[in-house]
């Protein structure tokens, strides 16, 4: 172990791995958040170790692709397969058992506990009883923001989630919120907090993220430059909203007020896969985009890694964020990063 650090963080991201490939049904910006948080964290002498639920037992469980020797720990916690969120709970108790474990074994001790999202807070506070040491939590989303904009039944989220947020408010040592904004949701929230969430606003790695020109990234993603380019990208799930997207495109068509040689670019999800009931939101986009008469129009790429996204950023005239919430809009920073 490297003998400079000065201080270790156990990281809780119960059902986010920083390890992730972008695009997923469940990853997307906070598997990038928590992986470059913790390889900044690394660089700057401090220890991390990421917890996270095993999802695939072929994969070792124990990763150090973070550099700095920090660790990735997939610790088993019901099937070792992906499983919807609306799951997790129930298997809440047997992942923290197993970071307990996997923290004794290891003889590892930590200063800090950091969770992100709900499920990773109510873990962190029982691992604070074991440990007797701070939480910091970061909600990364509010369910009660969520259900603000929800459309049908199955997109609400359950009571044990809106209790257990307001529970951590109270409990944890320090929340971290993105925008103002959260701050003030979280404040009306809970007027009995006495810690007042810190804001700290996420960024992008500008060595990935940079202007690019944009003929040769289009030449390079094989993409004429007649074409007029509109591009999104995102998990695809309801509340990112593409199905506005492609009701918007529909209208410009029949109302004959399409640039010409327009394509709508899709990135995210796994288009290899259409009949996993994890995709299906992907399946059903597309078969709407086939109804609606725009399947020479929209383009579902599927998942793209950060190395070549920029290059997509930069070939798009046009990236549309359609979501009916978003905590941050990583995106939005992304794309402007690529001028």
């Amino acid at each position: 172990m490297r003998d400079n650090i000065h201080m270790r963080i156990a990281m809780i991201s119960v059902h986010t791995c920083p390890l992730a490939v972008l695009g997923g049904k469940e990853s997307g910006g906070m598997n990038v958040y928590v992986r470059e948080l913790s390889r900044e964290l690394g660089r700057k002498g401090v220890g991390v170790d990421v917890f996270t639920r095993s999802q695939d037992e072929h994969q070792s469980h124990i990763r150090h692709d973070l550099g700095n020797e920090n660790r990735v720990f997939h610790i088993p916690a019901g099937p070792e397969s992906p499983i919807p969120k609306t799951d997790l709970y129930e298997h809440l108790h047997e992942f923290i058992n197993g970071v307990k474990l996997t923290a004794a074994l290891m003889d590892a001790s930590y200063d800090l506990i950091h969770s992100h999202y709900w499920l990773s807070g109510l873990a962190a506070i029982e691992l604070q009883k074991y440990w007797d040491i701070p939480v910091v939590h970061m909600a990364h989303t509010l369910g009660t923001n969520k259900n603000k904009v929800a459309r049908h039944p199955e997109q609400f989220e359950p009571p044990i989630r809106l209790s257990s947020e307001l529970q951590l408010l109270r409990l944890v040592d320090a929340t971290i919120v993105s925008t103002n904004g959260e701050r003030a949701q979280i404040e009306k929230m809970d007027t009995q907090n006495l810690a007042k969430p810190v804001v700290i606003p996420p960024g992008v790695d500008l060595t990935v993220f940079h202007p690019y020109n944009k003929k040769d990234a289009r030449k390079q993603l094989q993409i004429s430059l007649k074409d007029s380019m509109v591009l999104f990208v995102g998990r695809i799930e309801p509340l990112k909203g593409v199905d506005t997207l492609l009701n918007a495109i529909k209208y410009l068509k029949d109302s004959e007020q399409m640039p010409p040689q327009m394509l709508l670019s899709i990135i995210g999800g796994n288009t290899s896969k259409p009949n996993d009931t994890r995709y299906a939101e992907l399946e059903k986009l597309m078969v709407m985009r086939d109804d609606l008469g725009l399947t020479n129009l929209v383009a579902f790429l599927g998942s793209r890694d950060q190395t070549t996204l920029h290059r997509y950023y930069a070939s798009a005239d046009v990236v549309v964020m359609p979501s009916h919430y978003e905590s941050f809009g990583m995106v939005a920073l992304e794309s402007m990063a690529c001028g």
